[in-house]
């Protein structure tokens, strides 16, 4: 499967099946629940990947036993084979720069409690250094635009550069407490959650310097 929405669709699928075997309609509900917070979700890409899937063996068809149909018509199982769980320990091993995109971010982060702490730092690292190159340009942008633009369009403007700089700063505390964890014994391999994080961040701002 190439391309990166194929990629992305290709993760969630199996990211998805290692989780649990499911039917289609359920790995349709729980592929419209992860992806259509990141991204438009065409049921429409999901068969074919489905079955591109099935043909390179990662994943395999199976009908439930006959005492659990009832009367009703069978739905077919899919379910995660030897070759997918390594396949998708492939995906999640991979940092470069198409898992820092808009694109792809989202779903590696949700994830991230199957990624090695290595790699999940190299991709928030590799994510923020991105955010970071986009802030510097709409700050250019802005300061050469500013007295020829409207106020709705300026301040349209303004709220996309706070958006980046809020995701930025909530990087940084991610970062910061996949470090921390990384220098505690025996917590490497277990990402903090982003909540922790952040609560972890405004614990420290709340310390007088004295105590800390």
């Amino acid at each position: 499967m190439t391309g990166s929405r194929g990629g992305v669709l290709e993760l969630a699928v199996l990211g998805s099946l290692h989780e649990t075997p499911l039917h289609g309609y359920e790995l349709r509900k729980r592929l419209n629940t992860l992806l259509g917070m990141f991204r438009a979700f065409s049921y429409g890409s999901l068969y074919p990947c489905l079955r591109g899937l099935l043909n390179d063996g990662l994943i395999v068809e199976e009908e439930p036993p006959q005492d659990t149909v009832l009367g009703r018509r069978s739905k077919i199982v899919y379910r995660l084979t030897a070759e997918g769980k390594e396949r998708l320990q492939e995906l999640l091993n991979q940092s470069g720069p198409s898992s820092w995109e808009d694109e792809s971010f989202g779903i590696r982060f949700a994830f991230f409690r199957h990624t090695e702490a290595e790699v999940r730092l190299r991709i928030l690292e590799g994510r923020r250094s991105r955010l970071e190159e986009r802030l510097d340009r709409v700050r250019e942008a802005l300061s050469r635009t500013r007295e020829r633009l409207d106020s709705y369009t300026l301040e349209l403007q303004r709220h996309g550069l706070e958006s980046v700089e809020r995701e930025v700063r909530w990087l940084n505390e991610l970062i910061d407490s996949e470090r921390r964890s990384r220098s505690a014994p025996g917590e490497g391999d277990h990402p903090p959650g982003p909540a922790q994080a952040v609560q972890e961040e405004t614990q420290r701002a709340d310390t007088p310097e004295a105590d800390r």
